[in-house]
């Protein structure tokens, strides 16, 4: 499918009570950059709208209803995807939106709204780590990769939080080319040195995820469905799952290549 474009973009990304800002944030920083791209926040009515912890608030200059058919959506998530998911105004929104999109995308849990609305039904699909059941319950197949596309469904979900910048620069590849995406991202200057390598779940520990629980329930970030004991157990149990998996798949990759007299197998002293 040809998604490039020359005319002007037009870029909606909704806003709701206890939205994750980045989520929203990110992706704009990126978009705003070229030249052919206008993005506008939305929402259910104009003006402020708060994030998930109140410290920060953006102006929404638009309602859903005076953008029926944008040519991008980028749903932001946040604890506030909760209420969104029985939201009738919104998922129908999103149904008419889409059938005229040219990408419809998520970042974190606003691939539960995506979801809710029943756009993902069969698809993988991806969202913050901590919620990938939530996800499959609307018929999506959960997956830890960081950004997921289904371009001939014209959609694309990212995981968690900081994985939308990611996405958005793939959306400006995609809606323009190559060097528009990367002169984006020298624009920004993202080139990720983070001081830790624990960007993920499979990367993390127990101690890790247990301060995470701690501090996710004393700002009230997640659902209160989500209970600290299973929430750890799962957290737990899919950390272990992923470290198999990359452990099989570096195995795999060792296995395939050529050994040297004095190369020995990985599986040699097993």
């Amino acid at each position: 499918m040809d998604t490039r474009v020359s005319d002007t973009l037009q870029v909606v990304i909704p806003l709701f009570p206890k939205f994750t800002a980045l989520d929203g944030v990110g992706p704009y920083e990126v978009l705003q950059r070229v030249p052919s791209i206008d993005v506008t926040f939305i929402g259910h009515r104009r003006g402020e709208v708060r994030s998930e912890n109140a410290m920060l608030g953006i102006i929404v200059d638009g309602t859903f209803d005076e953008f029926p058919e944008p040519d991008i959506i980028v749903f932001p998530g946040g604890v506030g995807t909760r209420p969104l998911e029985h939201d009738d105004q919104v998922l129908e929104w999103v149904r008419h939106a889409h059938a005229t999109t040219r990408l419809t995308t998520s970042v974190c849990t606003g691939s539960l709204v995506l979801g809710a609305a029943g756009l993902l039904e069969g698809l993988t699909a991806t969202t913050h780590w901590s919620c990938y059941a939530e996800l499959e319950a609307h018929g999506a197949v959960a997956t830890p990769t960081r950004v997921v596309e289904h371009l001939d469904q014209r959609i694309i979900t990212a995981a968690g939080v900081s994985s939308g910048i990611d996405m958005a620069l793939r959306l400006v590849e995609i809606l323009v080319d190559r060097t528009a995406a990367q002169a984006a991202q020298l624009m920004i200057e993202f080139d990720p040195q983070p001081p830790f390598d624990c960007g993920s779940l499979a990367k993390s520990d127990h101690v890790i995820v247990t301060r995470v629980i701690e501090y996710a329930q004393s700002r009230q970030w997640w659902s209160v469905s989500l209970q600290r004991d299973s929430l750890q157990r799962d957290s737990l149990q899919r950390d272990s799952l992923q470290r198999d998996s990359l452990q099989r798949d570096s195995l795999q990759r060792d296995a395939a290549k050529p050994l040297s007299p004095a190369t020995t197998s990985p599986m040699a002293s097993i």
